[in-house]
């Protein structure tokens, strides 16, 4: 991995119906270009990635009473974002939890300038939507969780590269 690739901790969080919870971010300077996304980001210090993945979905959502299940998914990615170039290795971690009111108190600048909301989607919802979601096949991914459980192993997904 170049030392220039981001290591970053993402949550699939479901909660007790099986909706999802996604952020709805935006191009800074371009806010019609719009994507949907998992709760997550960037290790800090020397943090796990568990540790990682609590710390952002509390800072991004204010949700904290959550389960953190297993390693599902991991992927590299790589897009531009806010005039530069992201090289990410980004593992998704299952989580539960029954704390649906959400807060995102802890948003870094760059989030605030960047986030337009949140909201929890149905499988059903997010497999008929037109709208941008990352990872691009999560709609199906999130169907089969739910219908097989977990992996056995963590699945690779393949690189995105936009």
């Amino acid at each position: 991995m170049p030392a220039e690739t981001r290591r970053v901790a993402r949550v699939v969080l479901l909660d007790p119906d099986d909706r999802i919870l996604l952020l709805h971010g935006f191009e800074p300077e371009e806010r019609a270009r719009s994507w949907w996304f998992t709760p997550g980001g960037g290790l800090e210090g020397d943090e796990t990635r568990e540790e990682a993945a609590l710390r952002e979905l509390a800072e991004e959502t204010g949700i904290t009473d959550v389960s953190l299940g297993p390693l599902l998914w991991t992927r590299v990615c790589s897009f531009p974002f806010d005039g530069r170039r992201w090289d990410q290795d980004e593992w998704y971690f299952l989580a539960r939890t029954a704390q649906t009111a959400t807060d995102p108190k802890g948003l870094t600048e760059l989030e605030l300038r960047s986030v337009a909301g949140l909201r929890w989607w149905t499988s059903a919802e997010l497999l008929a939507t037109r709208e941008t979601v990352y990872p691009t096949r999560l709609a199906g991914l999130l169907r089969t969780l739910l219908d097989e459980g977990p992996p056995s192993a963590p699945l690779v997904l393949a690189p995105e590269i936009v």
